[in-house]
């Protein structure tokens, strides 16, 4: 009978995570936080912020807020105080007057609106220019809006900011 050469072999070391490990690890994430995220997101854990377009605050926007269910939803506040930035993108979004009285000027045509409309930014290719104004400056006038990414990226969609606020300094 022969002897039999026994080798011990170490145990396997830990192997580095690949870029294929990160998008199952990633997928993973994204699925628990569909399920686990906060249900309520409260006005009081966000901000306002002067940007190139308004005052705006944002309720959902991944780039910002990694801990919300419905990553693939964009969602944001505008406070508008006399008018906002103007500027161009392929259109797609749903935007919900909350209170005041203004009117958008949509690819050169004014479109009145008030509490309670509903606008809808029309999808055209080369995008939509647009502007929004507060009809009584002093008395809110705000809106929020709602854009689904996965569609807004479908459509390649990009920004080009026109005009600045002029509540914007930076």
């Amino acid at each position: 009978m022969t002897d039999i050469d026994r080798t011990r072999t170490r145990e396997r070391g830990t192997i580095a995570e690949t870029n294929y490990d990160k998008f199952i690890r990633s997928r993973r994430e994204f699925a628990d936080r569909q399920s686990t995220g906060p249900i309520v997101i409260k006005q009081s854990d966000r901000e306002f912020q002067i940007t190139r377009q308004g005052r705006i605050l944002y309720y959902l926007n991944s780039q910002v807020y990694k801990d919300t269910p419905l990553q693939d939803w964009r969602v944001f506040v505008h406070d508008i105080k006399t008018h906002s930035g103007k500027h161009r993108h392929q259109g797609g979004f749903v935007i919900y007057v909350i209170e005041g009285k203004g009117y958008s000027v949509v690819e050169g045509e004014r479109v009145d609106w008030e509490g309670g409309d509903l606008l809808l930014l029309p999808i055209r290719k080369g995008g939509i220019e647009h502007q929004h104004f507060n009809l009584e400056p002093g008395k809110g006038c705000r809106w929020i809006a709602f854009c689904y990414l996965p569609i807004f990226d479908h459509l390649a969609s990009e920004f080009t900011q026109m005009e600045t606020s002029p509540l914007f300094t930076g």
